[in-house]
């Protein structure tokens, strides 16, 4: 039963899919928001350096760097961000972060 792709709705094929359309919508996301942030994606707007965007800039400043990065769910569903992003995002603890969270692979039994 193992042997039959057809009987899994989640295939090899169709998460190897599901992967690379995660990973398509995390580059567009991040290609629009630094359209946003500099004022490029939207039309009469100034740059960020000005205000522009609609006043948006100095809200999201905190939001112009950003990481992206694959991580294993470990015990007590913690995830760890990689030492290269915490030195490069200036992270330290105690500091409150947002994710965004797509599975990309599961290491489940064949049984589930």
């Amino acid at each position: 039963m193992a042997d039959d792709e057809n009987d899994g709705l989640f295939t090899p094929t169709v998460l190897k899919n599901l992967q690379e359309a995660a990973e398509g919508a995390t580059r567009q996301q991040q290609r629009m928001l630094q359209q946003v942030l500099t004022g490029g994606g939207m039309a009469g707007a100034a740059s960020a350096g000005d205000g522009g965007a609609g006043g948006l800039a100095p809200q999201l400043s905190s939001m112009t760097q950003m990481a992206t990065f694959k991580t294993r769910v470990q015990s007590g569903g913690r995830i760890s961000i990689p030492d290269a992003e915490r030195e490069a995002l200036d992270i330290e603890e105690g500091d409150i972060v947002q994710t965004v969270v797509i599975p990309v692979k599961r290491k489940r039994d064949e049984d589930d």
